[in-house]
């Protein structure tokens, strides 16, 4: 596996148009709701340097609206990789307009191809922007952590991706649902948790806390460092998805999705056709 600096120096710099190209086809199926092609037409599908920079200019359109709150991890676990067809872990940005709560309605009319996955969400209570970022730092910058659905979502038609085209659409975010226990990490191992994810009662999905890069905390060191390397590190109060328990699987209008991290307990939330707003207006 190459790493980004590496495929980076192989290839020249791909033009500021081209970003501006990919980051307006990804926004328009976006705002649209109408998927889109993959971005392999502008960018090679390896160039992760060019990716972050699609994501970055991607998420600035947004920026003005919502504001930024945490950041998410994805493809930590192989079963994950397996399923999108990549072989490294990405990030992505989480908005406000995204977090939902415990047992919440999910508007489906803010998503395209929505799909489930559970983990475990850590609440910063310190930055971490100086020093070695390494576990002991980690694990002392976590406020708490709760259990957490992510509906991982794609603006590209059929999930039809490269990791390239996942890093740009913002590591394929959608909407993501946390849980209402809070435990410190005084009070259970991330590693140790065991996860079983149910659609409308049936069984889905199952892992645990070492399908994240061996440990949920490793993961966190890892999106730490790279954070610090792209000039925005993590801060105090921001929420970080942790990335998948286990595989991810398809959701749809109607289903009820429920995911039970052992120590951590259980979050759940409901697809609805309507978003929060228009179901306000139908009631009034």
């Amino acid at each position: 596996m190459r790493t980004e600096q590496t495929s980076c120096a192989r290839r020249p710099a791909v033009p500021e148009a081209v970003v501006a190209a990919a980051a307006h086809r990804l926004a328009t199926a976006a705002s649209t709701r109408v998927t889109c092609p993959p971005l392999r037409d502008l960018i090679d599908p390896e160039d992760v340097g060019a990716a972050y920079r699609i994501q970055e200019r991607f998420n600035a359109i947004r920026a003005g609206t919502t504001a930024v709150v945490g950041r998410k991890i994805g493809a930590t676990s192989q079963a994950v990789q397996s399923q999108l067809g990549v072989d490294q872990p990405d990030f992505g940005v989480l908005f406000a307009d995204m977090q939902f709560h415990d047992r919440d309605l999910l508007p489906m009319d803010r998503l395209l191809q929505p799909k489930a996955e559970a983990e475990i969400a850590f609440m910063l209570g310190a930055d971490l922007a100086e020093g070695p970022l390494d576990l002991a730092q980690c694990r002392a910058a976590v406020g708490y952590a709760v259990a957490a659905v992510e509906i991982v979502d794609s603006r590209i038609t059929d999930w039809d991706i490269s990791f390239a085209d996942t890093v740009a659409d913002n590591a394929s975010s959608g909407l993501y649902v946390l849980g209402a226990r809070r435990l410190t990490l005084a009070e259970f191992e991330p590693v140790d948790v065991v996860m079983e994810l149910r659609v409308d009662g049936e069984p889905v999905s199952s892992g645990n806390g070492a399908a994240c890069l061996g440990d949920p905390l490793n993961a966190l060191a890892w999106l730490a460092r790279r954070a610090r390397e792209f000039g925005d590190p993590l801060r105090a109060g921001q929420v970080i998805l942790s990335g998948a328990l286990g595989p991810v699987r398809p959701v749809g209008e109607g289903s009820t999705v429920e995911a039970t991290l052992s120590q951590l307990g259980t979050v759940s939330a409901t697809f609805t056709l309507a978003s929060t707003d228009r179901q306000q207006e139908i009631q009034t």
